[in-house]
C-alpha cells in the first residue's frame, strides 16, 4: 500500500494523491536526483499479472516520450519496484476539465471549441507516432491557469478494455466517452479517439453526457445503439455540425482525423470570437472566446457560463442588422451597463455597394467616350488618306493648275509633257507665277504661264486696291 513519503526505484519520492481512476492512482511527487516536482502514475498491481501488459505498457511509454508537442504531457521515466509499475511524467499545474465542469456545469461554445482545436491537435501529434490514446475524457485534460490545454495518459487504458466495463465503477469515465466500435469489441483507431473528443465537447455544451446509466455496460451499449439528445438550443448551427460528425456511428462518417476535426473546430472558436450587441432587455451576451492556433497556448483561463434552469433561460444575441442597437433597459436593482460597439458586416453597411457602382458606371461612361473618340480619329484620317490618294490618282492623266514660282511650276508642266509658254505680267514680287491658264489641261497642249514683272506704277485700279494676286485672279475669271 502507498502512502506518502514512499520513495520508488530510490528517486522518485512520492507526496501526495492527486486523481486516480480504474488503471491506477496519480501523486504528486519529487525527483531527488534532478530536483523538480513530477507526477507519477502508479499501475494497478492486478494489472501486471495480465500477460504482456508489462512490456506492452513499457513500450508505449518509449513512443510517447517521443512525442514533441506542447499539448502532450511529457514522460520523463518508467520503472518498476517491488511489483509496483510507476510511469514519471511532467507535472501540470492547474485543474483537470472535469473538475471545472463540475463546477460551473457547461461552457461557451467558444470557448468549448478552443479547447476542442488543442485537444485534436494534441491528438494528431499522438496519431502521428502510431499512438492511440483511447481514453480521451475531461478527467485526462488538464487546463493550465493561462488557459493551456494538455492531454495526459496516453495509451494505459488499452488492456482489455470491455473486459473491465462489467466491473462497476472501475472504468466509469472511460465507459461514457467509449467509441461505438469499442464498446463492441472493436479494435480502437484514430477514429475512435475522434468520437471521444465529440463527446467530450458534447458535455462541455450540454453540461452533461449524452449518455447515462446504471452500470457502465449499459452506458457502453447505449452509444452502439442509441442517438444522442439534442444539444441545447443556443448551440451555434457550426458547432452543433461539428459536434454530431465527430460522434457518428461509423467511424468513416466522423472526421478524417484529429487534423480536420483541430481545423474545423479553430475556425468555429474564430467566427464566435467576433463581439455582438446584446439585444434591448436581454441581458449580456457569452464572453468572447479568442480561437487557438495549432499548439498556441490560449491567453486567458476558461471562463465557465452556469448550467441554465428552466426559470432563467440562457440569453440569446441578436442578429446583427443594418439599424443601430437600442441601449440595454437596465432593471431598478442594477447599474446600467453600456452596450458594446456593434460589429456591422460589409454587407449590411449600406453605402458601400452604392458606391462602388457609382463609381463603376463612371469608369464605363469614359471608357466609351475615350472608344468614340478613337472611331471618329481613325474615320477622319481614313478619310484624308483616302482623299490624298484619290486626287493623286486624278493627276496622273493631266496637270491642276497652282500659284507658285515660275521655275517650279514650269518643271511641274514640262514633267506632264506640257507646252509651256510664259507671259511677263504687271504685279508685285518678281518672278511670282500670277496665273495659269487653263488651270486643268491635258497632256501634250499648251499652258500659259504669268509670271509678274515686280512693277506696279500705271496698273489698273485693282492694284492700288488690293492684291496682285486677286487682281489677276478677277482677270483670269
Amino acid at each position: 500500500m502507498l502512502s506518502p513519503g514512499v520513495q520508488l526505484s530510490g528517486r522518485y519520492r512520492l507526496e501526495k494523491r492527486i486523481a486516480g481512476g480504474g488503471m491506477g492512482d496519480v501523486w504528486r511527487g519529487t525527483d531527488e536526483v534532478l530536483g523538480r516536482t513530477i507526477a507519477v502514475k502508479v499501475m494497478l498491481p492486478a494489472l501486471l499479472e495480465e500477460p504482456g501488459f508489462a512490456e506492452r505498457f513499457r513500450g508505449e511509454a518509449r513512443t510517447m516520450a517521443n512525442i514533441n508537442h506542447p499539448g502532450v504531457v511529457d514522460v520523463y521515466d518508467y520503472g518498476t519496484d517491488d511489483g509496483t509499475a510507476y510511469l514519471v511524467m511532467e507535472y501540470i499545474e492547474g485543474d483537470a476539465l472535469a473538475t471545472t465542469l463540475a463546477r460551473v456545469g457547461r461552457l461557451t461554445p467558444g470557448r468549448t471549441m478552443a479547447l476542442v482545436a488543442q485537444a485534436a491537435d494534441a491528438l494528431h501529434a499522438a496519431h502521428e507516432k502510431g499512438i492511440v490514446h483511447r481514453d480521451v475524457k475531461p478527467g485526462n485534460l488538464l487546463v493550465r491557469p493561462n488557459g493551456t490545454l494538455v492531454l495526459t495518459d496516453f495509451g494505459i487504458a488499452r488492456s482489455a478494455l470491455v473486459g473491465h466495463l462489467t466491473v462497476a465503477g472501475s472504468v466509469l469515465g472511460t465507459a461514457s466517452y467509449i467509441s461505438p466500435e469499442q464498446a463492441a469489441g472493436g479494435v480502437a483507431t484514430p477514429a475512435s479517439d475522434v468520437y471521444a473528443l465529440g463527446v467530450v465537447a458534447y458535455q462541455c455544451l450540454a453540461g452533461r453526457r449524452p449518455f447515462e446509466g446504471d452500470t457502465p455496460l449499459e452506458i457502453a451499449m447505449k452509444h452502439v445503439r442509441e442517438v444522442p439528445p439534442p444539444l441545447p438550443t443556443d448551440t451555434p448551427p457550426v458547432v452543433r455540425s461539428i459536434v454530431e460528425r465527430a460522434m457518428a456511428k461509423d467511424p468513416p462518417a466522423r472526421w478524417a482525423s484529429a487534423a480536420q476535426l483541430a481545423t474545423v473546430a479553430r475556425q468555429a472558436a474564430a467566427s464566435l470570437s467576433t463581439p455582438t450587441a446584446p439585444a434591448a432587455g436581454a441581458g449580456a451576451a457569452q464572453p468572447r472566446v479568442p480561437a487557438a492556433a495549432p499548439g498556441a497556448r490560449l491567453a486567458a483561463p476558461i471562463r465557465p457560463v452556469p448550467v441554465s434552469r428552466p426559470a432563467s433561460p440562457l440569453p440569446r444575441v441578436a442578429p446583427p442588422s443594418s439599424r443601430p442597437a437600442s441601449p440595454p433597459v437596465a432593471s431598478p436593482s442594477s447599474r446600467p451597463v453600456p452596450a458594446p460597439a456593434r460589429f456591422v458586416p460589409q454587407a449590411a453597411y449600406p453605402y458601400g455597394p452604392a458606391l462602388a457602382a457609382r463609381r463603376s458606371s463612371r469608369r464605363n461612361g469614359w471608357l466609351i467616350f475615350l472608344a468614340v473618340v478613337l472611331a471618329l480619329a481613325i474615320v477622319v484620317c481614313s478619310g484624308m488618306i483616302a482623299y490624298r490618294l484619290a486626287s493623286r490618282a486624278n493627276n496622273q492623266g493631266g496637270y491642276q493648275g497652282g500659284r507658285s514660282g515660275s521655275g517650279k511650276v514650269r518643271d511641274e508642266l514640262q514633267d506632264f509633257d506640257f507646252q509651256v509658254v510664259r507671259r511677263n505680267v504687271p504685279g508685285p514680287g518678281q518672278g511670282r507665277v500670277v496665273g495659269v491658264a487653263p488651270r486643268q489641261a491635258s497632256k501634250g497642249t499648251a499652258v500659259t504661264v504669268r509670271v509678274a514683272t515686280g512693277m506696279v506704277r500705271g496698273l489698273p485700279s485693282c492694284y492700288q486696291s488690293k492684291a496682285s494676286t486677286d487682281c489677276e485672279q478677277d482677270r483670269d475669271d
